[in-house]
C-alpha cells in the first residue's frame, strides 16, 4: 500500500508553548503504518525536508529491533507560575522534569521560583533539568546556571543555554553542570560541530527534524556522547518514531522528552500517549476517525498546509 493522502490537524495548546498556541501538522498512512508530518511554521522547505523523509520512512518501513519495551520519560513544565509548575510535575507521575526558562517577557526571577517549585514537588529522588532554547549569552548562561542549580538542588543538565556551538563551549568550560545540546544538532549544518567543539555533554536528538529513526541512530552512534530522545510536541503518532529511537538504542542512560501530550487539547488517537509511573510504551499508534475529527482543521489551514507538503516535495524531487 503506497503512502496516501496526507491529513490536516490543528490542535489547541492550552498553556502558550515556544510562543505558539496551536500546534499544526499532517499524519499519513503507508504500507508500515501512520506517520507524521508537523515541522514548525518558521521553518522553510528546505529545513523542512528531514521532517518529510521522516514521514515517509516510518509509514513505509518497519521501525528497527527494540532494546526495551518501555520508555523512561521526563515531564514537560512551560515557563508557567510555580504553582502551576509544581502541580504539573506532580500530576506527571515522571521522576525526572524539564522545566522551560528564559522565556521572553520574563526574568531569572521567574526561573528560579519556577525551578524551585518543581523541584519541591518531585522530590530529592527527582531529577530537574532546564531548557533555554538558546536565549542567553555566554556570560548570562553562566549566572542562571548556577543559581538555577542551586535551587534545583543539583541540576541534571541544561539544555541548549547558548545558540551559537561556540558560546555552548565556552559555557561548558565555566559551568560544573552537563551542557545538552539541542538546536545546535537538528537545526545545524553540521550536527557533529558539538563534538569537534568539545561544546556538550548530551546529545539531544528528534526523530523528524533529523530525517527519521534511522537517521537518528546514525547520528547517535557517529556523535559519540549519551544521546536523550525529545518530541517535536507531536501527536501521538510522530512520538511513537521518537519512542522506537528510545527503544533501539543500544543505551539509554537518561530520561527521554516524549511526554508532551499533555502541551496539547486533543490528538489524534483513541489514546494519546500518556505516562505511566513515569514510562512510556514502545508502539505504533494509528489514527482514529473520532480523535482526528476533533482537531481536524479548516479547509484554510489544510490548504495552506497541502501547499507547504507540496513545496517540500519540490525540493526533495
Amino acid at each position: 500500500m503506497p503512502v496516501v493522502q496526507f491529513r490536516t490537524y490543528a490542535i489547541a495548546m492550552p498553556t502558550p508553548f515556544r510562543g505558539i498556541t496551536r500546534r499544526e501538522g499532517m499524519v499519513v498512512r503507508g504500507p508500515a503504518g501512520w506517520a507524521e508530518f508537523s515541522p514548525f511554521l518558521d521553518y522553510d522547505p528546505t529545513e523542512s525536508a528531514p521532517w518529510l523523509v521522516a514521514a515517509i520512512d516510518a509509514a513505509e518501513h518497519e521501525w528497527p529491533p527494540a532494546r526495551r519495551r518501555e520508555i523512561p520519560v521526563n515531564c514537560t513544565v512551560p515557563a508557567v507560575a510555580p504553582e502551576q509548575a509544581a502541580e504539573i510535575a506532580r500530576r506527571s507521575g515522571c521522576r525526572t522534569a524539564k522545566v522551560k526558562v528564559a522565556e521572553r517577557g520574563q526574568t531569572l526571577a521567574h526561573d528560579i521560583a519556577r525551578v524551585e517549585a518543581v523541584s519541591d514537588a518531585i522530590g530529592p529522588a527527582g531529577k530537574v533539568r532546564v531548557d533555554a532554547n538558546g536565549a542567553w549569552s555566554v556570560d548570562e548562561a553562566v549566572v542562571a546556571i548556577s543559581l538555577l542549580d542551586r535551587a534545583a538542588h543539583g541540576l541534571e543538565y541544561v539544555e541548549q543555554p547558548c545558540a551559537l556551538v561556540e558560546d555552548l563551549a565556552a559555557v561548558r568550560r565555566r559551568v560544573n553542570v552537563l551542557i545538552a545540546a539541542d538546536e545546535s544538532i537538528r537545526r545545524a549544518a553540521d550536527p557533529f560541530r558539538v563534538v569537534e567543539l568539545d561544546a556538550a555533554d548530551i546529545a539531544v536528538l528528534k526523530v523528524a527534524p533529523l530525517g527519521g529513526v534511522q537517521a537518528c541512530l546514525r547520528i547517535a552512534e557517529q556523535i559519540g556522547l549519551p544521546v536523550v530522545v525529545s518530541s517535536a510536541v507531536e501527536s501521538s503518532i510522530g512520538l511513537a518514531a521518537g519512542l522506537a529511537l528510545a527503544a533501539a538504542l543500544p543505551e539509554l542512560p537518561y530520561a527521554c522528552g516524549l511526554a508532551t501530550t499533555s502541551l496539547l487539547d486533543g490528538d489524534v488517537v483513541a489514546q494519546p500517549l500518556v505516562p505511566f509511573d513515569g514510562f512510556l510504551a514502545v508502539g505504533r499508534q494509528s489514527l482514529d476517525e473520532t480523535a482526528f475529527a476533533a482537531v481536524a482543521a479548516d479547509p484554510e489551514t489544510d490548504a495552506r498546509w497541502q501547499a507547504r507538503l507540496a513545496q517540500v516535495q519540490a525540493v526533495l524531487a
